[in-house]
């Protein structure tokens, strides 16, 4: 795949309007395994969060990363469990400084490493 069509750069600086992109081009079944249940979503999420840090992004990148997974997944998924629909409900129900600020948690719930 060539750089253009990655979220992050060499210079592991983020496009985060690339983000939409990758989340559509995503393989139909690996979306359905990642949000099948909270714990594989957790795991995917931290595992982003994981390569995120390697590559020396802030907390804030990667909340503002997390950000645009959450308004893709409320505008273009249907929750799968009880977990995804309370953060589906709590996403809409908020304004984008609370969006902003779940995201935030959302990171640090996934985090491995402070």
């Amino acid at each position: 795949m060539s750089e253009h069509n990655h979220v992050v750069n060499k210079e592991g600086e983020m496009a985060l309007n690339k983000v939409d992109d990758a989340l559509r081009r995503m393989d139909g079944e690996r979306k359905e395994d990642i949000l099948e249940n909270f714990d594989a979503f957790k795991r995917y999420l931290g595992g982003r969060i994981e390569v995120a840090q390697s590559i020396g992004l802030s907390e804030e990148m990667m909340a503002k990363a997390a950000e645009k997974i959450g308004d893709y997944l409320a505008a273009n998924e249907e929750p799968r469990n009880r977990e995804e629909k309370l953060l589906q409900e709590l996403w809409k129900a908020g304004e984008q400084e609370h969006r902003h600020a779940l995201a935030h948690i959302l990171v640090r719930l996934v985090r491995t490493t402070p």
